[in-house]
């Protein structure tokens, strides 16, 4: 197993002064290590018995899809406001840095579907949440919600599970 938490690097001051950003890309740029944490959320996907993978853009897409393709399943993206061509579902997504919007397209959970959400991390927790109720919102159930780091002091998870208490989430990566 490689130390998945060494290779992430620090960015200062990114998006904006006074923010850490953690970079995962070194992890993407390793097959070694994509795979690992492909394999790793693939474990614990299977448990959940999912029908469909949801992913938070837009670096929850690059592990979300690849989940998505490792299990067989279909794939959901959850977009910003204004970058789905079709018809969709927006909800409210305030975030540590804006007020935003999420949307789905309409069709893109069918009603009933046990739905995993994918993220790369979970900070504050705020997308996480606002990602949760499009899902259902679309009629989907999400079963599990899965994230490659959380950065704990910031509480994220907590704040996930005080919206969905019974909801299990997981974490590879906790700084």
């Amino acid at each position: 197993m490689m130390d998945l938490k060494a290779m992430i690097v620090d960015v200062p001051d990114f998006p904006k002064p006074g923010v850490v950003f953690k970079d995962l890309t070194p992890i993407i740029q390793e097959a070694a290590a994509f795979n690992q944490v492909i394999d790793q959320l693939s474990e614990i996907a299977r448990r959940y018995q999912p029908d469909r993978i949801a992913a938070i853009e837009s670096r929850g897409f690059i592990f979300g899809a690849a989940l998505a393709r490792d299990l067989r399943l279909g794939f959901t993206l959850i977009r910003k406001k204004g970058k789905l061509p079709r018809k969709t579902l927006s909800i409210l997504a305030p975030n540590e840095y804006a007020v935003e919007y999420f949307e789905a397209h309409v069709d893109s959970v069918k009603k009933g579907e046990r739905v995993i959400i994918v993220d790369d991390l979970i900070a504050t927790g705020s997308s996480g949440v606002s990602a949760i109720e499009l899902v259902e919102e679309l009629g989907g159930k999400v079963v599990a919600f899965e994230a490659v780091v959380e950065l704990t002091f910031l509480s994220g998870g907590e704040k996930i599970k005080e919206a969905y208490p019974e909801l299990p989430i997981f974490s590879l990566i906790k700084f």
